[in-house]
């Protein structure tokens, strides 16, 4: 078995197992949702948080977004317009009651992910002789990405009491859960970039973020054919 398969098979495997979890919720924040009615802003800040740090197809994004951004001032511009385009489909989704399938969300969510593993293999350069926007994408995918969270969220059709108040606080969860795994992401990849490996290694690591979105794209639209 060759150094790249041994990295790569666990992590396909690992998609492969956990595919269903993707915007999932445990037990506990089911019952949560299900029985509150009122303001609950420490809860729904936890339960944001939590579902960000979890959500490893919005992380997958997120690393392939920064994987090759060395400077500070380009992650925060980046960051930024992906958190601006999901909190608006998340609120807006949840507050205007816009019902998208769960399954053609999460499969476009998938793509993101082979986009971005793509781009930053140059392959858009390579094969068709152009470079799309990133900034520009990183904002429309976001927006893909905040109805993934809006449509799990309508699942459990939340009460409409202080429903603003609530859908705020799991924003902001979200948002804080996104900062502390951006932190822990910039730290491992600034000490990668200090090793030869970094550049080495780095057509691989792009290539298996395309296959693990391709993975996530394919389990989905499965579950689209036979639940559809």
């Amino acid at each position: 078995m060759t150094p790249l398969t041994r990295i790569g098979l666990p992590f396909l495997i690992f998609l492969l197992s956990f595919g269903v979890l993707a915007h999932g919720v445990d037990v506990n924040t089911e019952r949560f949702l299900l029985a509150n009615h009122g303001t609950a802003i420490g809860p729904f800040l936890y339960i944001g948080a939590k579902h960000m740090v979890t959500g490893y197809d919005h992380l997958l994004f997120l690393i392939g977004v920064i994987f090759f951004l060395f400077r500070t001032r380009d992650v925060l511009i980046y960051v930024s317009l992906f958190t601006l385009g999901h909190s608006l489909t998340l609120l807006g989704g949840v507050l205007n009651q816009i019902a998208v399938n769960p399954f053609v969300i999460d499969a476009i969510i998938g793509l993101s992910i082979v986009y971005k593993g793509f781009d930053n293999l140059g392959g858009f350069r390579c094969l068709f002789g152009f470079q799309p926007n990133t900034k520009i994408a990183v904002l429309i995918f976001g927006l893909f990405h905040g109805f993934g969270l809006a449509t799990k969220l309508q699942d459990f059709d939340l009460p409409q009491l202080d429903l603003w108040t609530n859908l705020l606080a799991f924003n902001v969860g979200v948002e804080l859960g996104q900062f502390i795994a951006l932190l822990f992401i910039l730290i491992a990849l600034n000490f990668w970039r200090r090793h030869e490996s970094f550049y080495s290694f780095s057509t691989a690591t792009n290539t298996f973020l395309m296959t693990g979105g391709l993975v996530l794209f394919g389990y989905q639209m499965t579950g689209f054919l036979t639940n559809g």
